[in-house]
């Protein structure tokens, strides 16, 4: 497990970062619905690619919305950020206490209502 390891891996996470910026770019904070998934497939449990996927999507997001800072509309925009930052506190504390089969089970149905409802807009 030594250096060859350590390489794959970090390898394998700069691809999930980039994809994931990627991601984030296109569709605002959907860097986590790409995050998630692959960073559970390269060998992270499951409220720990979650957990990651929050920080690593926290400085994506400020570097996407300093990039569209002339087409956000600041004045609405910041009536959101309170709400949001308690709903966030809210999130990480359920997410503390529910199974991980639950856990995946809610991201995957989130996953599939986002899915349809793109499909039919």
């Amino acid at each position: 497990m030594g250096k060859i390891y350590y390489e794959k891996n970090a390898l394998i996470l700069s691809a999930i970062g980039a994809v994931t910026g990627i991601a984030n770019g296109l569709f605002g904070s959907g860097g986590g619905i790409i995050a998630v998934p692959m960073l559970k497939k390269s060998g992270f449990e499951t409220k720990k690619a979650h957990a990651c996927s929050l920080a690593v999507t926290l400085p994506l997001s400020a570097v996407s919305a300093v990039l569209y800072y002339d087409t956000v509309p600041w004045n609405q925009t910041l009536l959101y950020i309170p709400f949001g930052l308690a709903g966030a506190a809210i999130g990480v504390t359920v997410m503390k206490k529910i199974s991980p089969k639950w856990l995946s089970r809610i991201f995957g149905i989130l996953l599939i209502a986002a899915g349809v409802r793109s499909l039919l807009q």
